[in-house]
């Protein structure tokens, strides 16, 4: 690591907190939370001025090809001072062409493109690729309901990833292998800490906090001339290998292969190969349904009762979603905020409405509810639970 590389990271570990958390104390303390106009300018000029300063000498510095572990790290480093930039209103989709920062939009296009990822923070760089030194991790701010969120969005990440490894583990054996059984457990009580995970999170984080104070740093920014969504918790492989192993979402779907497209490069590299190769692959639903005519043997009742569990726990986790942490935590704070405000108020860029029409149409696929107007695999779930029990 050189220098320059070591400089910014002991920034961005400490007075780049500071600045982020002494502006969110002087938002949080007006009576509108989410105005940022006109507020804090010595600390906002201190935010840009320093993370340029940074950016410049590393651009003159080059690539030092020191692997992709630190390119990925210092691109988060960049990312993160570019998404705190955004959210002070240093930068605006709205009002600017192009980034204001053009120096480290230069240096985290150059990082990018040499790794194969998105020019911008991701999710990977505060959860699961996020290295803690003297037990302290690296975030936006030190406030509690921030650190609770990313440690429980790491917890059930590393959970669903688990899942998915033991579902992808099963098609190299066969729905009647009988260490099938054991794989489609493992996955269930990885599902099983997801769910407790998530309602963990929803009973310990403040909403207004989480409304106001943490997620604006997830808004789309400009990176160069173009327009990045937010890092979303979803952007990784595990949760869409589950969707389509279990075949209660299918690649070919057009909504569902879109978003599949749109999330690749905010994924890490890995996680990219292991999509792609799922994509390809046949779903364990579609296994149980071509061998159908097997339903009175003892494996077949005994792996089809395991895995309709998974499919029902999916479900309930993608609603757990919805319901609990979009209501509570957007929709509901949403409903006080001042209406100039609501342009803005998404990750991914869309207006709330259409947001939470996609952010439905996925829990309902994930449930497999019955639809007409989207697809959905209710009809076969229901088929496959009438053979359940039918061996006698």
């Amino acid at each position: 690591m050189s220098h320059h590389v070591a400089d910014f990271d002991h920034w961005i570990r400490n007075d780049f907190i500071r600045l982020n958390a002494e502006l969110e104390a002087l938002y949080y303390a007006q009576p509108d939370r989410a105005e940022v106009e006109g507020v804090g300018g010595e600390l906002k000029r201190e935010l840009e001025q320093r993370g340029r300063g940074f950016s410049e000498a590393l651009l003159a510095e080059g690539n030092t090809d020191e692997g992709f572990d630190a390119a990925f790290d210092l691109l988060g480093n960049v990312g993160l001072y570019l998404a705190a930039c955004r959210r002070h209103g240093l930068s605006d989709p709205d009002r600017d062409r192009c980034s204001p920062q053009a120096e480290a939009s230069a240096l985290a296009m150059h990082i990018a493109a040499s790794i194969g990822v998105v020019p911008r923070f991701a999710t990977a760089h505060l959860c699961t690729h996020n290295r803690a030194i003297d037990g302290r991790y690296k975030s936006f701010t030190e406030l509690p309901d921030e650190l609770c969120f990313i440690d429980y969005n790491s917890k059930g990440i590393l959970a669903f990833k688990r899942a998915a490894e033991a579902l992808m583990k099963t098609q190299s054996l066969g729905i009647s292998h009988p260490i099938t059984a054991d794989l489609l457990a493992a996955a269930e009580q990885a599902l099983l800490e997801v769910q407790a995970s998530n309602q963990e999170l929803f009973q310990r984080l403040d909403p207004a906090r989480f409304f106001y104070s943490v997620r604006p740093y997830y808004k789309p920014h400009h990176v160069g001339s173009q327009v990045y969504r937010g890092a979303n918790a979803g952007d990784f492989a595990g949760i869409n290998v589950i969707d389509m192993l279990l075949g209660l979402c299918q690649g070919n779907d057009p909504a569902y292969g879109r978003m599949l497209v749109e999330k690749f490069l905010y994924m890490m590299p890995d996680d990219q190969r292991i999509l792609r190769d799922c994509m390809r692959r046949r779903s364990l639903m579609d296994d149980f349904l071509a061998a159908r005519d097997q339903h009175r043997s003892s494996w077949y009742q005994t792996n089809l009762a395991a895995f309709l569990r998974l499919c029902d726990l999916h479900g309930a986790i993608a609603g757990q979603h919805h319901d609990q942490l979009v209501h509570q935590f957007i929709v509901r704070p949403s409903e006080q905020m001042a209406d100039k405000h609501m342009e803005q108020l998404t990750a991914s860029g869309p207006q709330l409405a259409h947001l939470l029409k996609a952010l439905t149409d996925l829990r309902d696929r994930r449930s497999a509810a019955p639809r007409e107007d989207i697809l959905t695999r209710h009809r076969e779930v229901a088929l496959l639970r009438q053979l359940l029990g039918a061996s006698a």
